[in-house]
C-alpha cells in the first residue's frame, strides 16, 4: 500500500491531540463575525448549526480552507428563512440542490453551504442515492465517507463533536470509515475512489480493513453514474500526487472498473529488457509532465487535466499493438493512432465533453511525431506541419514530448533534449517570420474561385489544399505568384479531375 508521509499530520501526532484541539479552537474562534452571527440566528430559531467535514479537518491540520460547509437540523424551508434574514438584502442566497437539502448563501464575501441532516444509500442496482432527512448530527456524521471528515464544530458554542474518533485517526494519518467499510462503500461506492484521492493528497494510509473492503467491493463502482466517476477522476488527476492515487486504484482493483487501460499497461518485462515497463513509464511521464506545467501566467498553467491525462494515456495502446518480430525485436506500430482511438472511447464512456476529449486524443496521436528529428533535421515545411497539426495543443505537445523521455541513458536523454531545444528554436524563428500558428494559403476560397472561374464545390477545396501544401513547402509566395502557380496546377492536374462524368464510349 502506498503511504506518502505528510508533515502536518505527523507534527499533529507529535504535539498531541489536546494541543491540536486548542489550536483548532483558536482557528474556529477566528471564523468571520458573520458566521458566528449565523450560528446565533439558527440557535435563536431553535435549530442546530455546525461546521462540518473538510474545513474542520483542515483546521485540525493547521491549514486554512476556503470552503465553509455546514450541517443543520433545519429543513430547507427553515434554512432559507434564516438565510434571507442573514443576508438582509446585503448578499444573495441560491438553491444548490434543495432536493438534497442544500442551500448556499454569500454575505460580505463569505460563502456558505448548508445541508439538512440526512442519510443516503444506494439500492443494489441504483445509480442515484436515496436521500432522507436525519434528526441528529451524530447520525449525519455517520454517513460521511471517513472519520477524518466526520468531525464537526457546533455554532455558536464552538463545541467539538467527534463521535467516531476522527481526531485520533487524523493524528495517526489513517483513513477509516465511520461505520463498517462494507456498509459505507455499499451505500456510496464512489467513496472508494475518494479513499485513494484523500490518501494521496493528505499523505494518509488506508486502514487495512477498509482497503480489503475496497478490493472486495470495487465492482460496485459500476452502479455509479459515469458523470460522478468522471468528476472524481478529474479531482484525483488534478491533485498533488496523482501517481500515488492511480497506483492505489490499480492495487485495489478500482482501475479495472474506471480506467481499465491503466492496469492493462503492466506488460511483463522480458528477460532481455527489450521494452520498457509501460505502466511505470506512463506514471513517470505523468510526473514529468506535471513538473513542466507553468504558473498562472504561463502557456500551460497547472494543474492541467488535458496534459496530465494525455501523459497517462499516451502509450495505452501498446498492449494491443505489441508484436514480436524476427530476431526478438518488440514493436508497437501505430500505437499512437490506436491509443488516440482508445482514449476517445474511454473519455466518451466517462462522459467527458467533446472539446476536452478531442484535445487529449489529439495529443496522444501526436506524441511520437517528434521522434526522428534528432536523427534527421526537418525541413521548414516539416516544422510548419508540426505546428499546424498541433494547433492549439502545441504548448502541451512540447511538454508531453519532453516528459516522454524516461531513458536512463544520460547521453541519449541529453541528445533528445538538445534536439527538442533546437526544434522549439526553429518554431520560434519561423513564427516570428511567418506567424506560423496562423498559416493559411496565399489565396482564400473566394480568390480561388475568381482566379479559376469556379462555382463553390469540391474543386475549390482541392485547390485550397494544393495552395496550403505549397505554402507549407515554400513559405509565403504572395497573391500574384500563388495565382500563377494555381493556374499552372489547374491546367495540368485540377481541371480534368473536376470535369463532369458523361455516358457512352470515349471518342
Amino acid at each position: 500500500m502506498t503511504n506518502v508521509t505528510n508533515g502536518d499530520t505527523h507534527a499533529a501526532h507529535r504535539i498531541g491531540i489536546d494541543t491540536v484541539r486548542i489550536r483548532a479552537r483558536s482557528m474556529f474562534q477566528a471564523l468571520p463575525a458573520s458566521v458566528h452571527e449565523l450560528g446565533e440566528m439558527f440557535e435563536n430559531a431553535g435549530e442546530e448549526l455546525a461546521l462540518v467535514g473538510g474545513p474542520v479537518r483542515d483546521a485540525l491540520l493547521g491549514r486554512s480552507s476556503d470552503d465553509l460547509d455546514f450541517t443543520t437540523s433545519a429543513r430547507p424551508e427553515a434554512t432559507e428563512r434564516i438565510l434571507r434574514e442573514w443576508v438582509a438584502n446585503r448578499g444573495a442566497i441560491w438553491d444548490m440542490g434543495r432536493e438534497f437539502g442544500t442551500l448556499g448563501a454569500q454575505l460580505d464575501g463569505v460563502k456558505v453551504e448548508i445541508t439538512t441532516y440526512r442519510t443516503e444509500e444506494y439500492d443494489s442496482d441504483s445509480r442515484k442515492p436515496q436521500v432522507a432527512y436525519g434528526d441528529t448530527i451524530d447520525g449525519d456524521l455517520s454517513r460521511r465517507d471517513f472519520t477524518v471528515n466526520a468531525m464537526a464544530v457546533r455554532l455558536p458554542s464552538l463545541e467539538f463533536i467527534d463521535p467516531y474518533d476522527g481526531l485520533e485517526d487524523l493524528a495517526n494519518g489513517l483513513l477509516r470509515t465511520p461505520v463498517s467499510p462494507e456498509q459505507s462503500f455499499s451505500d456510496d461506492p464512489l467513496r472508494m475512489m475518494r479513499a485513494v484521492r484523500f490518501a494521496s493528497t493528505l499523505g494518509f494510509e488506508i486502514e487495512k480493513g477498509t482497503a480489503r473492503a475496497i478490493t472486495a467491493l470495487a465492482g460496485r463502482l459500476g452502479i455509479v453514474s459515469a458523470e460522478r466517476v468522471r468528476d472524481e477522476l478529474v479531482k484525483l488527476m488534478l491533485g498533488e500526487n496523482p501517481r500515488s492515487a492511480l497506483e492505489q486504484m490499480v492495487d485495489l482493483g478500482l482501475a479495472e472498473i474506471v480506467l481499465p487501460e491503466l492496469p492493462a499497461m503492466r506488460l511483463e518485462i522480458d528477460e532481455h529488457h527489450r521494452h520498457k515497463d509501460v505502466y511505470s513509464h506512463s506514471l513517470t511521464v505523468l510526473e514529468q509532465a506535471i513538473d513542466l506545467e507553468t504558473g498562472p501566467e504561463g502557456p500551460v498553467p497547472g494543474p492541467d487535466f488535458i496534459l496530465r491525462f494525455a501523459a497517462l494515456m499516451h502509450d495505452c495502446a501498446k498492449p494491443d499493438t505489441r508484436r514480436y518480430e524476427e530476431g526478438g525485436v518488440v514493436t508497437f506500430r501505430f500505437h499512437e493512432v490506436v491509443g488516440a482511438r482508445m482514449t476517445r472511447a474511454r473519455m466518451k464512456a466517462l462522459k467527458f465533453d467533446k472539446e476536452t476529449t478531442k484535445a487529449v486524443a489529439h495529443l496522444v496521436e501526436l506524441h511520437l511525431r517528434f521522434h526522428g528529428y534528432a536523427d534527421a533535421t526537418w525541413t521548414d515545411s516539416a516544422v510548419r506541419r508540426y505546428v499546424t497539426d498541433a494547433g492549439e495543443q502545441l504548448e502541451r505537445l512540447h511538454r508531453l514530448t519532453r516528459a516522454d523521455c524516461t531513458t536512463r541513458n544520460k547521453r541519449k536523454a541529453q541528445r533528445l533534449r538538445e534536439a527538442y531545444d533546437h526544434l522549439e528554436k526553429r518554431i520560434a524563428e519561423l513564427a516570428e517570420q511567418e506567424e506560423i500558428s496562423k498559416i493559411r494559403p496565399d489565396l482564400d476560397g473566394r480568390a480561388i474561385m475568381r482566379v479559376l472561374d469556379l462555382e463553390p464545390g469540391p474543386a475549390v477545396g482541392r485547390a485550397y489544399a494544393y495552395l496550403l501544401d505549397l505554402r507549407m513547402e515554400e513559405g509565403p509566395l504572395g497573391e500574384e505568384e500563388a495565382a500563377q502557380r494555381l493556374q499552372e496546377w489547374w491546367a495540368h492536374n485540377g481541371a480534368h479531375e473536376s470535369a463532369p462524368m458523361t455516358g457512352g464510349h470515349s471518342q
